[in-house]
């Protein structure tokens, strides 16, 4: 399904959860005044139990002129949904993980298992719309550019507040999960304001994340940036990304521990060990998971690598007053 916008009819995108002037300032017609403006999208057919994954994307584009001679530039945004079980392959799943349980998103409230952004969202859906054992999850990228006579480069963007991507992740995954077949009774929903808001990216530190003892191979002189995410009894996260100028960046390390149940489930199945950067333990009761992953020139320091995840479980255990138990 195909939809374009730069008239007087009004569209709806992803599967009609979206509708125009909703809320997110992407949906707002406004924005069509702009030069050159336009919008469209597009969408799979719906997930079912038979095909469960599914994807939409809405674009806004439009073209400004430098000055009455300049050359044009032309803008770009666009604003992903996908839906579906994580990954099954361990590469593909360390950077779905990477993409998606970012240190720059914070936790959603009111007990939902997932995480908002400026730039993204990630839902994990209840066991009822798992498929083959594999958690499904509904996520939002955004995505923004600029093209002109230098070429094209990456810029940032923030698809709105977190309360307004909070609404339309919940309001695209409460009708995926009606077409699939495995809405909950009850739409979910989201009143609570975010406690948690993520911190803006920052040149990397010793220690890394500002975690006692992590500490990899980084050139100090080059591009790598730190995400230090949220910090809670639930959720704990940090992003480290090589990031040039104009370009968005690459996945360097991730750090996270939860207890969340089905944040948990976002890791069963990948290999456990300390070589592995993966720990499941059970704190006070719960199931908690210690997950790093290290890759690029940074990982070719195998020992700092192991010492660095051993330290971050020891210390972010400590901090939220994990008695290890044992392996969960």
């Amino acid at each position: 399904m195909y939809a374009t916008d730069s008239g007087p009819f009004h569209s709806t995108y992803c599967w009609d959860a979206w509708h125009e002037d909703s809320g997110a300032a992407f949906l707002d017609d406004e924005e069509l005044e702009k030069s050159g403006s336009r919008r469209e999208g597009s969408d799979t057919a719906p997930p079912s139990a038979r095909h469960p994954r599914a994807t939409c994307w809405v674009e806004m584009t439009s073209t400004s002129d430098r000055d009455a001679s300049g050359p044009s530039v032309r803008f770009g945004e666009r604003i992903t949904v996908d839906y579906g079980p994580v990954p099954g392959g361990a590469a593909d799943r360390h950077a779905w993980l990477a993409q998606n349980l970012h240190g720059s998103a914070a936790p959603l409230p009111d007990g939902l298992d997932g995480v908002v952004g400026g730039d993204r969202a990630m839902l994990v859906l209840p066991e009822e719309c798992d498929v083959s054992g594999r958690p499904s999850a509904v996520t939002i990228r955004a995505e923004s550019w600029g093209e002109g006579s230098a070429g094209k480069k990456h810029l940032l963007i923030t698809i709105g507040s977190p309360t307004v991507v909070a609404g339309l992740l919940l309001d695209v995954a409460n009708t995926a999960m009606e077409k699939a077949g495995c809405a909950p009774p009850e739409p979910l929903r989201s009143t609570s304001p975010f406690v948690t808001v993520a911190e803006d990216d920052d040149d990397v530190e010793d220690p890394l994340c500002r975690i006692p003892g992590v500490r990899l191979n980084l050139n100090r002189q080059s591009y790598y940036r730190q995400q230090v995410g949220a910090v809670t009894d639930r959720l704990q996260t940090c992003s480290v990304t090589w990031r040039p100028l104009g370009e968005e960046g690459e996945p360097v390390a991730q750090y996270v521990m939860t207890s969340a149940p089905r944040l948990t489930a976002l890791f069963d199945g990948l290999p456990e060990g300390g070589r592995d950067s993966l720990a499941r333990v059970t704190c006070d009761g719960r199931e908690t998971v210690f997950y790093g992953h290290v890759n690029g020139a940074p990982a070719v320091d195998k020992a700092a690598v192991e010492r660095s995840f051993e330290n971050f479980v020891a210390s972010v255990g400590h901090r939220i007053g994990c008695r290890t138990e044992g392996t969960a």
